[in-house]
């Protein structure tokens, strides 16, 4: 059996590069990605900031109305499933004494 040989990956969201080794299926190397220049301007950096401070309040207020609402969604699938069990019963399975 010939010994495989290990291959490189490159990251396309972080641009890292990853040494892989195929039979053991494992990654043996990590080399972060070449850093990039400063921030062009201290203005654009805080846009930034502002931008992920608007996607995590609107993801918490998501979630909050998710979490208001469970009850009534898990009572509704709790009715749901408890009619269908009442409209098609399960036939009764076999006894364990008639398994001998």
């Amino acid at each position: 059996m010939a010994a495989k040989e290990t291959f490189d990956l490159t990251c396309p969201a972080c641009r890292a590069v990853l040494t892989v080794d195929p039979e053991i299926k494992a990654v043996l190397q990590h080399k972060p990605a070449p850093r990039t220049g400063p921030a062009a301007s201290l203005d654009k950096a805080m846009e930034a900031l502002k931008g992920e401070q608007a996607r995590r309040d609107a993801a918490f207020r998501q979630a909050s109305e998710a979490e208001k609402n469970k009850g009534q969604v898990l009572s509704r699938k709790f009715e749901a499933g408890l009619k269908r069990a009442k409209d098609d019963p399960l036939p009764p399975g076999p006894r364990p004494i008639d398994l001998d």
